[in-house]
């Protein structure tokens, strides 16, 4: 069976288009432009993509101030997302589409039954980043909206819309899809930049190619044929060909003239900010791209530029994976950064120390953090330090204490009468 049979197929019998504020038709159809071309333009979303693709998504419910992990059907979804990918793929792939595209579809698979409650549970078994070549959203007499999806092949299949994963770039001037008022990648400021790049490099190409050409001249002093005109040429060739030390002798019929060759290539400088300036609309910064950053350097690189993204990937798969009534009861989707990423190794042991003491890390977990591997005689094992203790008995020893003191006081304060 074809992936694309597993996913769930609901076409509405009667549909009309979706209304949208602007008044636009709502069918969005994909169109990639050369901006792609850029090897700076690839490198920043290359980087993007490949920092996305380092995110651990979890399934976790908040219970009475507590964040507890969820073992279900959407963890083992997300651990393992379809045949074809891994989790880090399904994320890569997600973070290309939607800057490529400006949005980025993605289709869970899922069966359906109802609980003992009468409320319809779900087990999902895999989700699909898909890619349609135009996208119309429509709603049947209901009011419930659909993305009709129509792909290269030709084919084409509907979804309710509250089902699909649709994330959005620079979502500012359409209803429903990112980009510009078309639902079109917004492309039109940066490609001016690009071609102010294109035209700088064929420049120093052409320069390049000069550097090759005429470089003297030589003057005989007199008339000669076609003939020995040749026939001098070939002598000064070879002349050229066999001086080992560079000097050339000439007779005194002949003059050579040197041409003097200055190539004016372009400064690094400007090169350097046209790169910067294409890389910047990315949010990507030189030293990110190159990978030789700083701590600083990498921490404005993901408050800037990946932990919005990260934020649009929990809430849209928060939204989409669960009903209103699971979001009531605290059940999130979050996609968290492996390990400590952007810690130093004086921080990873303060945090190690600080959590451990605590009593909220297991002994392995510890190992890990500071790039030890786990040992079997410490799985399960947790310690915490006698420093520390449960909030609820700290209360009660206070409250405790203090009635002693008061009681004490009293008893003082009467014997004094006395």
């Amino acid at each position: 069976m074809n992936w694309i049979d597993k996913l769930m197929n609901k076409i509405p019998k009667q549909t009309k288009y979706a209304g949208t504020l602007s008044g636009r038709t709502p069918v969005f159809g994909s169109y990639i432009t050369d901006v792609y071309a850029s090897d700076t333009v690839k490198q920043a979303i290359g980087c993007i993509a490949a920092e996305m693709s380092k995110l651990n998504p979890i399934h976790e419910r908040e219970y009475e101030g507590d964040v507890l992990a969820v073992n279900g059907t959407i963890q083992k979804m997300l651990n393992n997302p379809n045949e074809f990918m891994t989790t880090a793929d399904f994320i890569e792939k997600m973070t290309w589409n939607l800057f490529i595209e400006y949005n980025s579809f993605a289709v869970p698979v899922y069966s359906v039954w109802k609980g003992n409650d009468g409320t319809e549970k779900r087990s999902y078994k895999a989700i699909y980043p898909v890619k349609p070549m135009l996208t119309t959203f429509v709603e049947d007499a209901s009011g419930t909206l659909y993305a009709e999806f129509t792909f290269s092949n030709g084919f084409k299949t509907v979804f309710p819309y509250e089902d699909i994963i649709h994330l959005r770039y620079q979502f500012s001037k359409d209803d429903f899809m990112g980009g510009n008022e078309s639902g079109q990648p917004d492309n039109e400021a940066i490609l001016k930049t690009l071609k102010i790049n294109d035209s700088m490099m064929e420049g120093i190409l052409k320069a390049m190619k000069s550097s090759f050409v005429t470089n003297g001249v030589v003057k005989y002093g007199g008339f000669i044929g076609k003939e020995s005109t040749e026939k001098n040429v070939k002598e000064f060739e070879a002349q050229l060909q066999n001086s080992e030390s560079g000097i050339l002798g000439l007779d005194a019929k002949s003059d050579f003239t040197q041409i003097k060759r200055d190539i004016k290539l372009v400064d690094p400088e400007t090169v350097k900010f046209i790169d910067e300036k294409i890389s910047r609309n990315y949010g990507v910064s030189q030293p990110i791209l190159s990978g030789d950053y700083t701590k600083q350097q990498y921490e404005a690189f993901y408050q800037k530029t990946l932990e919005p993204l990260i934020l649009k990937f929990s809430q849209e798969f928060k939204k989409k994976l669960f009903t209103q009534g699971e979001r009531d009861h605290g059940n999130q989707i979050y996609f968290y950064q492996k390990d400590t990423i952007l810690m130093s190794v004086t921080e990873s042991l303060e945090t190690v120390r600080l959590l451990g003491d605590s009593g909220a890390l297991f002994e392995n977990e510890k190992r890990k953090m500071l790039g030890l591997k786990p040992l079997p005689e410490l799985e399960g094992v947790r310690k915490q330090s006698l420093n520390y203790v449960d909030v609820d008995i700290a209360r009660d020893y206070q409250l405790n204490a203090q009635k002693k003191d008061e009681k004490q006081q009293e008893g003082e304060e009467n014997g004094g009468e006395e």
